[in-house]
């Protein structure tokens, strides 16, 4: 198939994933191994950390609600100071971004599509949003400016609507299996990332061009 179109998750697969920082954290404060994780998949798509994500709540009422929550799970966790973490040293992967740049001049189109969050009224917190601002990418899509998040299959079809293409004529990258279900169903081609040089090396032989820039 000639593919028409690359979109890429950002957190976890352009840039670090914010689980990194979960960890950290909890190392720091003494929680449980992937305690934040099980707070945000125990919440589904009604918890603090969702609602965050479609601009339902403000960054000051996550706060309050997202705390809430890690505490009726029997952990502590200030959850404006983890995400001051996440947004601590994001800076995209080089491979990635050379990637991205070998993609467009091979003249396919290039998406991203991420969930994200609304900055907060402070520029350290302010940090991670600015993901979905890099232009590098033909088309952005960010659950906080949409009011919808992956993996409803209606974010899918918005950015290849955007990108005016059919999902079968696109590749799509991201670090969650349950994010990449629907884009299957969808009838994209989906690589799940979790070491990022084998998720490249997956996407070279899918598109049957080297992605080194060499």
């Amino acid at each position: 198939m000639r593919f028409r179109a690359v979109i890429f998750d950002l957190g976890g697969v352009v840039f670090p994933s914010p689980f990194d920082a979960f960890a950290a954290y909890e190392r720091e404060h003494g929680l449980p191994d992937r305690f934040i994780r099980g707070v945000v998949a125990a919440s589904a798509d009604h918890g603090a950390w969702a609602r965050l994500e479609r601009s339902e709540l403000s960054f000051d009422e996550f706060s309050v609600a997202f705390s809430a929550e890690c505490a009726a799970a029997g952990g502590t966790v200030d959850a404006a100071d983890l995400m001051r973490e996440i947004g601590r040293g994001f800076e995209p992967r080089p491979e990635m971004v050379q990637a991205i740049r070998t993609i467009r001049a091979r003249d396919l189109k290039v998406g991203a599509l991420t969930n994200n969050w609304a900055p907060s009224s402070t520029e350290a917190d302010a940090a991670p949003h600015a993901l979905g601002h890099l232009g590098n990418f033909d088309v952005v899509v960010e659950s906080a400016v949409e009011g919808l998040r992956k993996p409803d299959p209606r974010i899918y079809e918005l950015v290849c609507e955007r990108l005016a293409v059919e999902p079968p004529e696109t590749v799509f990258l991201d670090d969650l299996g349950v994010n990449l279900k629907p884009a299957r169903a969808l009838g994209m081609t989906t690589i799940k990332v979790t070491e990022p040089g084998e998720a490249l090396a997956e996407l070279s032989a899918v598109l049957g061009f080297s992605l080194d820039g060499g």
